[in-house]
């Protein structure tokens, strides 16, 4: 979770898509102009759930500056369903 929210800080496309679980993934991604109004200023990963051996729940709240609204707070929180595959960790998708 942290990887990926500093990917997204970074504008790592790339990387983004290669934590992406492959069943879920998109074609492709494109941080636009609208990412670019966002500055980050942290993430809180609030609590893990190891569901199984290879599933597991991460709630999160990320919080960023959005330039296009006057540099207002917003607070974005999540709760996101990873699967692991050969060792590794992949996004799956948010849930509520």
């Amino acid at each position: 979770m942290r990887s990926r929210y500093s990917a997204y800080v970074l504008g790592l496309e790339a990387y983004l898509l290669a934590t992406w679980h492959p069943d879920t993934r998109p074609k492709s991604l494109h941080l636009g102009d609208a990412d670019k109004q966002m500055v980050w200023q942290g993430l809180s990963v609030e609590s893990t759930e190891q569901v199984s051996v290879t599933e597991a729940l991460v709630t999160f709240v990320a919080q960023y500056k959005d330039l296009a609204l006057a540099g207002r707070a917003v607070r974005l929180e999540e709760k996101s369903v990873f699967q692991r595959i050969d060792q590794q960790w992949f996004y799956v998708e948010a849930i509520s």
